[in-house]
């Protein structure tokens, strides 16, 4: 996330949280995605990370892309820590281990995202090869141990920190040890989110098998296929998941809003500083329990905007729904995993299919899908059929999606080629992960350093 909200809005009452939500219902013809994607940087005469700090550090980049873009900088103190683009381009950031982070803009196709992904990755080359830094696309960072991994200076990364320890085994290494490709969607109605929700929540263990790309840590393989999807099976479970009440008939805005209510927070911000508040749940805080603490004690839509981005379940409500189950992965699976999605929930007969095919699937069944994914990757199985033979079903379901939607770009295709890099991965039967367990005990000869090269933009 680029920057956090200042919204002073007074919350007279908890009623107008979800009605916060509901305003993002918007028409079909107005539905947008927006992808996001993080990588590592490393300096190629070495293989070591990027720190913040130095004319070649990460606070450099930072500075010389806000040169080139012409873009706001978005400062924590004296450090530039993100760029915000104007009128809705999109912004910069960076995650707590250095991740260079695109949150990519609203934009209407995916043949728009191909080249949104391709433009910044032309500008970080053109900008870090002079400086000896390159960027790695995978989901877990596969040679750094986590002392070594260089910290970021922004304060709510800070909190973070000395809480994650506290409520879970696995949050430092979520933090700074891992990346992911997120894309964002919208929902037209109340019942339109709930269906979108409960569709996606299901088929999130999918996207992480697809997409698995995380299977070597401190230089050695893990023993997963997605050490990043095991990484959320204890990070901090109270804020993180499967959601039950999600699978719910008539799951609504409130039931999310009263689950975010009793997560503990992590922080507001007061006259740009940051306020250690782990210690209170928003409810508390509604209810006035940082009385006495803060002069500007009283809860604001800027505090409750800046909650929501702090929780992480594996399908995140604001006032769009954020798909958060994937590894990074070379530069094809940045639009590959935006088509995934837009193809299942943005057609209505799509939608439909996907549903139906889901519609036996139950929270319990669910969540032991999501426990043996980031180990088995398409060989868990659920419903008595390997993910494997449900990606052929779910992709050509995708497949349909996107071609109705009969969106072309200049060379008169649509957007079903961005699912390409699936396709291969099915007529393989086996992931990317997989494929660099093969090199390793192959010709990369025991050794994780060569993945710097083969998976490098």
């Amino acid at each position: 996330m680029a920057r956090d909200t200042i919204d002073d809005t007074p919350l007279a009452s908890v009623d107008v949280l979800a009605a916060y939500l509901a305003e993002g219902s918007k028409p079909q013809s107005a539905f947008r995605l927006g992808t996001e994607h993080e990588k590592f940087g490393f300096y190629t005469r070495d293989l070591s990370p990027v720190p913040y700090e130095g004319e070649t550090g990460i606070g450099a980049i930072l500075k010389a892309m806000q040169a080139r873009l012409g873009w706001e900088p978005i400062m924590d103190g004296e450090n530039i820590i993100g760029l915000a683009g104007g009128s809705g381009q999109g912004a910069i950031s960076i995650e707590p281990g250095g991740q260079f982070e695109l949150s990519g803009a609203a934009l209407a196709t995916l043949h728009e995202t191909a080249t949104e992904t391709l433009k910044h990755m032309q500008m970080l080359k053109e900008i870090c090869d002079p400086l000896g830094i390159s960027f790695l696309m995978v989901g877990g960072s596969p040679l750094w141990r986590l002392e070594e991994t260089p910290r970021m200076p922004k304060s709510r990364y800070d909190i973070m920190t000395r809480y994650m320890p506290k409520v879970g085994s696995k949050g430092l290494d979520m933090m700074y040890r891992s990346s992911t490709i997120q894309v964002n969607l919208d929902f037209s109605s109340e019942a339109d989110m709930r269906r979108k929700m409960r569709v996606s929540m299901k088929l999130q263990s999918l996207a992480t098998a697809l997409f698995a790309a995380s299977p070597f840590t401190n230089g050695r393989p893990n023993g997963f296929q997605s050490w990043r999807g095991d990484i959320w099976s204890d990070t901090d479970n109270q804020r993180a998941g499967l959601l039950p009440f999600t699978f719910q008939p008539d799951f609504c805005f409130g039931d999310y809003v009263n689950w975010a209510l009793d997560v503990p927070m992590y922080f507001v911000v007061r006259d740009g500083r940051y306020h250690d508040c782990t210690h209170v749940t928003f409810r508390q805080f509604m209810n006035g329990a940082l009385k006495g603490a803060l002069a500007a004690w009283q809860p604001t839509m800027g505090d409750w905007t800046n909650h929501l981005s702090t929780l992480f379940p594996d399908v995140r409500l604001k006032r769009f729904l954020e798909m958060r189950g994937a590894d990074n992965g070379p530069e094809s699976h940045i639009p590959a995993l935006s088509a995934f999605w837009v193809g299942l929930l943005y057609d209505d007969a799509a939608l439909a299919s996907a549903d139906e095919l889901t519609s036996g699937w139950d929270f319990e069944a669910v969540s032991a899908l999501r426990a043996s994914v980031p180990t088995a990757g398409l060989k868990a199985k659920i419903d008595g059929r390997s993910l494997l033979e449900i990606a052929r079903d779910v992709v050509a379901i995708s497949r349909s999606g996107l071609k109705n939607r009969n969106l072309l770009n200049g060379k008169g295709e649509d957007e079903t080629l961005y699912l390409a890099p699936l396709d291969t991965i099915l007529e393989k039967g086996r992931t990317l992960a997989e494929e660099m367990l093969a090199h390793y005990h192959g010709d990369w000869n025991g050794s994780v350093k060569p993945v710097f090269d083969a998976y490098r933009y």
